[in-house]
């Protein structure tokens, strides 16, 4: 049988870095809180602070990467629990889900950056050469 998220009266909030810690975005709550003073994260379309209260039926707006989440609230939860019961407390956009599909799959067709590289570090054979080239002479000799 799944667990239900644990959710507060409809009364009270939960603090935004709390919420974003029990829903598990983050791994602790001073990373959550990090991003959130970072202005990674907005409610319902406003910077935000650490300390926001939350209710259901808030919309999170999150940069992660290159990808902007849209998220809404549907419960709330004080503690940290299984991903299954962090997963029922949220819900994603279509749209968000189709740019971070969208955004997947670019980064796939993406070329890979260490193909880019012409030339590496230079071989003992090179270092030897780029040595008897005399660079640092400041002499006029012809």
């Amino acid at each position: 049988m799944a667990k239900t998220p644990s959710s507060t009266p409809d009364d009270a909030g939960v603090r935004l870095d709390k919420w974003l810690w029990a829903a598990r975005f983050f791994k602790t709550r001073s990373l959550a809180t990090q991003e959130i003073d970072k202005g990674r994260i907005q409610v319902n379309g406003q910077a935000a602070k650490p300390a926001r209260e939350l209710k259901p039926g808030d919309r999170l707006e999150m940069r992660q990467g290159p990808v902007t989440r849209s998220i809404v609230v549907l419960a709330l939860s004080h503690q940290r629990g299984p991903a299954p019961v962090a997963q029922a407390l949220y819900e994603e956009t279509a749209e968000s889900i189709a740019r971070r599909d969208e955004a997947a799959r670019q980064r796939k067709l993406a070329a890979e950056p260490a193909l880019a590289i012409e030339q590496g570090r230079p071989t003992k054979r090179d270092r030897r050469q780029l040595a008897d080239w005399d660079r640092w002479s400041a002499s006029i000799d012809p």
